[in-house]
């Protein structure tokens, strides 16, 4: 059925079929849900159930929103708010988007602006017939995501419009009769960085990630130039998490020619913004090619369209995803694709932990069905067993410790998302049990934004930690102890001042901050280097971890210049956010149902091979360890 025919026979349903049809003025898609657009509001809310069950046969996610004629004056509406949400929610900000008739409501304590029930939800449309949305104010203020939040908001015409377009596309008459399904390697498979896959039926085409590499030059974008990717087919891309390595390259699609939606959860669209807005500043500072400017971030902001997990989405005729907690970084996502009607279903774990640790619960594992796995393989080789967490952390103290004692500084080598806060989280928790000293610890590059981003959205985070962030006193992000950077002076005191602790981006040395703390720090052997996170071949963090003692590094004008490394070098396993051999194993053991076929992507070569081979021996599936251009047949 086509999109119109489709709308007709909603409208249909709706007129001869529901109680409310009197109080509906209009109905168009927004997107993969259905919007209700309603000029009698009190006829709506008494026939609650009778709309659950319009969702329920129409097999769509329904959104109601005021006709405009309805809506009261702003100022009036304001007033009202104002009124009825109690002084305890703590509302700090109320936006209004006439366009779609929606009121924004920032609160402190969104539970209580919500109401038990959504009571106080259902009270505040009724009385100002615009519709309410309660967000979180974060703890930790941030421009970042206040411009995002304003961005959509203001943006709200345009962007109906977009997910207008984006619906007719998604709800077209299917053409094809044919029944297979191709997954296709653009980039990430046998190598780390660059995720970029294509998951095919003869209907339609959906990107999964799209990342750069950032620690090479000749091997830094996804291979978008094979014949069957052309961006003007592609109806949608999803990104299971931030990290630039599977985020970063999305831009580039939208500066030459894709115009569909971006589906990811509401964290991973403000963390990526981030992380692509940093890369560009960093290129255009080093003088540097760029595959994409700021306003093709602002375009992919645009078209992104923030999904929630378990929310099951159509993003193309044929195809349904559902996204599930990875524990990997925050908003992180396992991806689940139901493809035909019962047809053919895959699982994309992107990157995975299958392990509780101080920020996450660990990744999902069980799914309604699963022919297809594509896992990670990052620490997938035979050797890569890592130490128990508790073990990690205790090592890492010591070389804090140890450091500190002989008047030496340590320096991290964080990323910006998840490992940084990681580190946070654990030296807050340490200082507070008097395990270690007041420590002043120093954060660098993007650390401050992406650690406000996280208290913005604590519902992804472990039911611990989210207790924590809720009580101002007890937030360790708030502590004391942390303190932010900013601008070339404060780094010159920072270097030149007493011994402490100096998280600062890039994760792999490939630039930022990082960079000229090393430089300085590098010579003294009484500083401590501690990699805490993965280093991809090519990058400087591994040429260091490898045992070179004299590195090229950005200087004056661009010049290299060579630094002696006379400080300590510390690697500590155990922070990944990765799973390591044995939890993967384990992953596949107890995910359920059981899948028929396995792909192992996202490792060094000699990593997919071994965990596809482990796999395969193990539990008697069929294991493959796709290779970049190579396209397999699933189904």
């Amino acid at each position: 059925m086509a999109a119109e025919e489709l709308l007709k026979e909603i409208k249909r349903i709706v007129r001869e079929e529901t109680p409310f049809a009197d109080a509906v003025s209009g109905i168009d898609f927004e997107g993969p849900r259905v919007v209700l657009y309603c000029k009698n509001l009190d006829l709506l809310m008494e026939n609650g159930e009778a709309i659950k069950e319009l969702a329920r046969k129409i097999r769509k996610r329904i959104i109601l929103r005021p006709d405009p004629s309805i809506l009261t004056k702003k100022e009036e509406a304001e007033k009202l708010i104002r009124k009825l949400v109690p002084p305890e929610a703590g509302v700090t900000d109320i936006i209004f988007s006439e366009d779609i008739g929606e009121v924004t409501i920032e609160a402190e304590k969104p539970g209580i602006a919500i109401g038990k029930g959504g009571t106080l939800l259902r009270e505040l449309m009724y009385k100002i017939n615009w519709t309410p949305r309660v967000v979180r104010a974060p703890p930790i203020k941030s421009d970042l995501v206040r411009n995002i939040r304003l961005s959509m908001i203001h943006a709200g015409s345009e962007r109906r419009e977009i997910l207008r377009k984006i619906g007719r596309r998604i709800h077209r008459e299917s053409k094809s009769k044919g029944k297979w399904v191709r997954f296709t390697a653009l980039g990430g498979a046998r190598e780390v960085g660059r995720s970029c896959f294509l998951l095919q039926t003869p209907e339609s085409k959906v990107m999964v990630d799209c990342g750069i590499n950032v620690a090479s030059d000749d091997r830094a974008y996804p291979h978008l130039e094979v014949p069957e990717m052309r961006l003007s087919e592609l109806d949608a891309v999803v990104i299971s998490h931030a990290h630039l390595d599977h985020s970063g390259f999305v831009p580039y699609l939208f500066k030459y020619g894709f115009d569909g939606p971006v589906y990811c959860t509401p964290a991973t669209r403000d963390l990526a913004v981030l992380l692509q807005m940093d890369y560009v500043e960093i290129a255009e500072r080093e003088d540097k090619p760029l595959p994409y400017s700021k306003r093709d971030i602002s375009t992919f902001l645009s078209h992104c369209i923030p999904l929630e997990y378990g929310d099951v989405t159509d993003v193309a005729p044929d195809i349904r995803v559902t996204l599930n907690n990875a524990g990997h970084i925050l908003g992180s996502s396992v991806l689940h694709f139901h493809i035909g009607e019962g047809l053919y279903n895959v699982v994309y774990t992107g990157d995975i932990k299958f392990d509780r640790t101080r920020l996450f619960s660990p990744a999902v594992y069980s799914f309604p069905r699963v022919e297809a796995l594509i896992i990670e393989s990052t620490y997938g080789g035979a050797d890569d067993i890592q130490p128990h967490r508790s073990e990690a952390e205790k090592e890492f103290v010591r070389i804090v410790s140890e450091t500190i004692k002989r008047g030496g500084k340590v320096l991290i080598p964080a990323f910006a998302v998840g490992r940084s806060q990681e580190i946070m989280v654990l030296l807050e928790d340490f200082k507070r049990k008097g395990i270690l000293d007041n420590i002043p610890v120093y954060l660098d590059g993007m650390i401050w934004e992406a650690t406000a981003i996280h208290t913005a959205y604590p519902e992804y985070l472990s039911q611990d930690l989210r207790e924590l962030i809720f009580k101002a006193d007890e937030n360790p992000f708030l502590s004391d102890m942390f303190v932010k950077v900013s601008g070339s002076d404060q780094r010159a005191s920072v270097i030149d001042g007493e011994p402490g602790i100096i998280i600062a981006t890039a994760g792999m040395m490939t630039g930022g901050p990082i960079i000229e703390y090393f430089k300085h720090l590098a010579p003294d052997p009484r500083n401590t280097l501690v990699f805490v996170g993965y280093q991809a071949e090519g990058s400087l963090g591994r040429r260091i971890q490898k045992g070179w003692r004299e590195v090229p590094v950005p200087g004056e004008k661009g010049r290299m210049k060579e630094v002696k490394v006379n400080l300590e070098v510390k690697t500590v396993e155990g922070f990944s956010g990765h799973s390591d051999r044995a939890q993967l194993l384990n992953y596949v053991r107890r995910i359920s149902p059981k899948p028929q076929r396995i792909l192992s992507v996202h490792g060094d070569e000699n990593k997919c091979i071994d965990l596809a081979s482990a796999l395969h021996r193990l539990f008697r599936v069929e294991t493959r360890p796709i290779q970049n251009l190579e396209t397999v047949r699933l189904y």
